[in-house]
């Protein structure tokens, strides 16, 4: 694997940026929580280069588990935090690690190559500075290449449609991390549950995501425009998610927005 990036050395810090916008990651010999970068991103804390914990931050790092070094990693637009920090764990539990647990939200199947094939780059570069998560020894299977999608401006003057799962609304994808739900869409009024009768982590991120914008929301209806980051977010604040939304919006033509903007 070959992975082209810009790197900046200091005593105190290693901080890496992925070229092509595919995110960055900081390695800080500390224990200092102050460092951490107050933004959304995903934390590895390691002692004696052993991993022991995984986690999704922001603004600020607060932990209880005895560390070393920690590395802060904010991956691109289109890998979800809490996905990665997922898949972060289900590795380290196949190495036989004992992690401080924290709860993360599934990894639907349509995003979990993509994911993977992010944690490995990450993987790759941790190891190259003596940070590795050993993997168990059973033979892993090759993970299909990611599907990558590129924002360009033509798409920004397209209206994707969702009529789908109970919901409806006109989506313009109008900059690179910027999702705009036009005013008038109607979400999913029923909320999905587990087996046992409580409510999932996709549905409580949904409603988390619709209680940021509550101010905007009448009877399940949109007062105004609803600007989210990505379609992932798109698909939960409609629907709850739980299928491929790059699959479900699509043009009037019925082309959908994965069609217009996968990297082939």
């Amino acid at each position: 694997m070959t992975i082209q990036a810009s790197l900046s050395l200091s005593k105190e810090k290693v901080a890496i940026t992925l070229n092509e916008e595919q995110g960055q990651l900081t390695i800080f010999y500390s224990n200092d929580k102050s460092l951490f970068n107050p933004e959304k991103s995903v934390y590895l804390l390691f002692k004696e280069h052993a991993l022991k914990e995984v986690g999704v931050a922001e603004e600020k790092l607060t932990t209880r588990t005895s560390f070393d070094t920690f590395v802060q990693i904010t991956p691109p637009w289109d890998i979800e935090q809490n996905f990665l920090a997922q898949r972060f764990m289900q590795t380290a539990d196949e190495a036989g690690l004992k992690l401080t647990k924290h709860q993360h939200e599934p990894i639907p199947a349509n995003y979990y190559n993509s994911t993977s094939a992010y944690q490995e780059v990450i993987l790759t570069i941790l190891d190259k500075f003596g940070f590795s998560i050993k993997a168990s020894e059973k033979p892993k299977k090759a993970a299909p290449a990611k599907a990558q999608h590129r924002w360009k401006k033509a798409v920004s003057t397209i209206e994707f449609y969702v009529d789908d799962f109970d919901s409806q609304a006109t989506v313009i994808w109008q900059k690179r991390n910027e999702m705009r739900i036009k005013k008038g869409a109607k979400l999913r009024k029923d909320v999905p549950l587990n087996k046992d009768g409580s409510l999932g982590l996709a549905a409580r991120f949904t409603k988390q995501l619709r209680e940021e914008h509550a101010d905007k929301i009448e009877n399940f209806v949109t007062t105004e425009d609803v600007v989210l980051k990505s379609v992932n977010e798109v698909g939960h604040f409609l629907y709850y998610a739980g299928t491929n939304s790059w699959l479900v919006l699509k043009d009037k033509d019925g082309k959908s927005i994965d069609e217009w903007t996968v990297v082939k």
